[in-house]
C-alpha cells in the first residue's frame, strides 16, 4: 500500500502531514518513531492527522503524534499547518476553519498576507487542570531542577507548559535543564520546558524543550505560554512578538478569561509517498 503525505514547517518545527479523509493507516509508536527519524525516515517534530470531524460544528478532526509515537492535545505550529493544508488542498473553500481536537476544539483563520491566525482559547492555569502537582494555584512555583533552585510558572494551553525566566536565552543551559524539566515529578504527564528572556514588553526571545521531542526551533503553544506568564507577572503588554530561533510569532492576549491569538507562517516543503 502506498501513503500519500506531505512535509510542512511552522517556523521550523516541522511535520509530517497525512490526510485521512481518502486514505487510510495504521498507527503505532514503532510506525512513527520509524518515520521522524530524520536519517531514515521521513523526519518530523510532529505527525498531523487531518480526519473526518465527528463533532457538530467542526470542520475536520485533526490528531497529533510526537516524535516518540506520544499522542498530544495541542500544537500551535501544527494548528497553522493543517490549517493550510486543508485550504490548500482544496478540502474546503473556507478560509475560517474550526478542526476538532482530543479535547474540544480550535478555531482558525488564513489572513490576507498568507499567515495564519489561530485561536488558541484561554489557558489554563488551575494545577490540576495543566497537570501540576502543587497544594494552591500560584503566579510562581519553587522547584528542585537538576539540583538547582528555579522559579516557574505553570501553563495550559491544551498540552502542559512550565516557563522559566531566563537573562540570557541564547547561553542558558537549555539541554541540561530541558529534559529534567521536562520528566519532573511535579508534573504527572510530563511538560513542554519553556525558556523566556523578555527584551521589552513587547518582544520576547524563546526556546523551548518539547516533551517526546526535545528541543525545536519554535513552539506555538510554548510562545503562548510564555507569554501569558509573562503578562501574568506584569512584565509584558497584551500584544507580543516571540522570537524564536526559527522566527518571530505575534501573541494577543488581554488576560485571564480571555483567548490566546497566534498568528504566524504556514509552510509546504515537499509532498511524497511511503511504502506501508
Amino acid at each position: 500500500m502506498t501513503l500519500r503525505f506531505t512535509k510542512m514547517h511552522g517556523l521550523g518545527n516541522d511535520f509530517m502531514v497525512l490526510n485521512l479523509l481518502d486514505q487510510q493507516v495504521t498507527l503505532d509508536p514503532d510506525r512513527i518513531r520509524a518515520w521522524s527519524d530524520r536519517h531514515t525516515g521521513v523526519g518530523f517534530d510532529q505527525l498531523l492527522l487531518l480526519q473526518p470531524a465527528t463533532q457538530p460544528g467542526c470542520d475536520f478532526a485533526y490528531r497529533i503524534y510526537n516524535a516518540d509515537g506520544d499522542p498530544v492535545e495541542h500544537c500551535g505550529n501544527g494548528a497553522r499547518c493543517i490549517t493550510r493544508f486543508a485550504i490548500d488542498k482544496r478540502l474546503t473553500g473556507k478560509q475560517k476553519l474550526v478542526f476538532q481536537m482530543a479535547r474540544g476544539s480550535i478555531e482558525t483563520r488564513l489572513e490576507p498576507g498568507g499567515q495564519v491566525m489561530v485561536d488558541m482559547r484561554p489557558p489554563l492555569l488551575a494545577p490540576a487542570e495543566i497537570p501540576f502537582l502543587a497544594s494552591a494555584q500560584a503566579l510562581t512555583y519553587p522547584l528542585e531542577i537538576a539540583g538547582r533552585s528555579c522559579t516557574i510558572s505553570a501553563v495550559s494551553m491544551g498540552n502542559p507548559h512550565a516557563v522559566m525566566l531566563v537573562d540570557d536565552v541564547e547561553h542558558f543551559p537549555v539541554a541540561e535543564l530541558g529534559p529534567a524539566l521536562e520528566q519532573h515529578a511535579a508534573f504527572p504527564r510530563r511538560v513542554n520546558a519553556g525558556f523566556l528572556q523578555i527584551l521589552h514588553r513587547g518582544a520576547v526571545r524563546l526556546r523551548v524543550y518539547e516533551r517526546g521531542v526535545g528541543e525545536t526551533l519554535s513552539c506555538g503553544t510554548g510562545a503562548c505560554a510564555a507569554m501569558v506568564a509573562g503578562r501574568l507577572r506584569g512584565l509584558l503588554d497584551d500584544e507580543v512578538i516571540v522570537q524564536t530561533r526559527g522566527g518571530d510569532l505575534r501573541i494577543h492576549w488581554t488576560g485571564p478569561g480571555a483567548s490566546v491569538w497566534m498568528t504566524g507562517p504556514a509552510v509546504t516543503v515537499f509532498e511524497g509517498e511511503l511504502a506501508v
